[in-house]
């Protein structure tokens, strides 16, 4: 009996102990199986970064180029430009899921710039409700803190596109979770511009259907637009309704930004000066005793097709670039026709398909967006031919004919505008 107890009992001891190895063993797989997965989860790759860059032409000119590298929610650019002044710059942004800025180096060599404002270096970080931003340069580190109402806050360099970029995915990002095709609001802050005397700035992102979107700020005459993906992407953009007429690509390969920015800066030194891209002019003429003097910008060509593109039909144009095109007449004169008193004007036109009105504006010293057609002297018709030659360069002449008649000339590209002088 007690033989028996024994056997049952060690029976059971072993069949116990093939259980509990078989658990044992079974445990140890699955634990390991986990432990696996847990491992592959924590330390499995990164996604992929993306490498892209972005080019902007002014007509056939380059004006900005753009390599940039997105690794999760860290962005790096190395980017050149020359607006006018060629600027190179080295920029890692840290950013929000929505797209927004957290946190953003800049370092920015101008080479143009005296020697203690050469190399300049912005930090930006951004809260909930606040920007701090700093600028140190050779002069010293300048601090500005902002309250930013809680809004969407990026940065704003005019002819850098990965910031657009930012601007558009931030604002469609936060239009679509909130279902709503409204313009959505955006603040700014300066990287160029001084900006412990420009605050943030303001800007709308409107959505469009087919992927596109618009954009207005501050700095920016008229209305900007660009084309998306379904990615947040920006595969172009235009800025055709404003007075930076650029077209902008994206790139899927990057560019080498050193060796364009040496070319830049080679440019910029040979010519010993930095130009604006629409140079200021003035012309200082008479007709027998009555003076004239007519102060403007004169945008080039630069392969692009001028009227019914650069120049709209149908628009009212500020005949150049930058601020209105002023007129100073030391006598009264007919205009094509019309009375102008002895002062001082803008002139505007207004081109048509078989036609181009000459306007004498009274307000002076606005920006060329700036027509008030409430101003107007009068209008008149311009007659129309063919210049000679090609001109370039937008050109206003005042062409002395005897001592009471002349003509007041505009050329550009393959337009010749004609307007008749007569002194009273």
């Amino acid at each position: 009996m007690k033989a028996g107890t024994k056997m049952n009992n060690y029976s059971m001891h072993h069949q116990t102990a093939k259980s509990y190895n078989f658990l044992s063993a079974n445990t140890h797989v699955i634990y390991f199986f986990i432990s696996s997965i847990i491992f592959f989860i924590s330390c499995g790759e990164k996604p992929q970064a993306e490498h892209y860059g972005f080019l902007t032409l002014l007509g056939n000119d380059t004006i900005a180029v753009e390599n940039v590298t997105r690794q999760e929610n860290t962005l790096t650019s190395d980017e050149v430009d020359r607006f006018p002044l060629v600027r190179v710059r080295h920029t890692v942004i840290q950013l929000n899921p929505d797209n927004s800025i957290k946190h953003l180096v800049m370092n920015i060599h101008t080479p143009s710039e005296p020697e203690n404002q050469r190399e300049c270096k912005v930090i930006a970080d951004v809260t909930n409700d606040s920007v701090h931003l700093s600028k140190t340069d050779g002069r010293g580190t300048l601090h500005r803190d902002f309250a930013t109402g809680g809004a969407i806050v990026v940065a704003h360099v005019p002819q850098m596109y990965s910031l657009y970029e930012l601007y558009f995915a931030a604002a469609l990002k936060y239009a679509t979770s909130a279902n709503s095709n409204n313009s959505v609001p955006i603040r700014q802050f300066y990287i160029d511009r001084e900006f412990d005397r420009f605050p943030l700035g303001r800007a709308l992102v409107k959505p469009l259907d087919s992927g596109k979107a618009e954009v207005t700020h501050d700095w920016l005459s008229g209305t900007g637009e660009a084309t998306m993906d379904s990615n947040y992407h920006m595969l172009r953009y235009t800025g055709v309704r404003t007075t930076y007429k650029v077209e902008v690509s994206r790139l899927t390969s990057p560019p080498d930004i050193k060796n364009i920015a040496d070319r830049f800066e080679a440019i910029e030194t040979k010519a010993g000066t930095v130009k604006q891209l629409s140079v200021r002019d003035s012309v200082h003429a008479q007709i027998g005793d009555a003076v004239f003097l007519v102060d403007y910008s004169r945008p080039l060509m630069r392969g692009r097709t001028l009227l019914g593109d650069v120049v709209p039909y149908d628009h009212v144009w500020r005949t150049g670039a930058n601020a209105a095109t002023q007129f100073i007449t030391s006598a009264a004169i007919k205009l094509a026709g019309m009375q102008v008193p002895a002062g001082m004007y803008t002139l505007w036109t207004l081109p048509h398909r078989n036609e181009v009105d000459l306007i004498v504006n009274k307000q002076t010293g606005q920006w060329g967006t700036g027509y008030n057609g409430a101003y107007n002297l009068g209008t008149a018709k311009f007659t129309t031919e063919t210049p000679g030659t090609h001109v370039e360069e937008f050109t206003i002449s005042i062409v002395p004919q005897d001592a009471k008649h002349g003509t007041l000339v505009m050329e550009w590209g393959n337009f010749k505008w004609v307007a008749p002088i007569e002194v009273q």
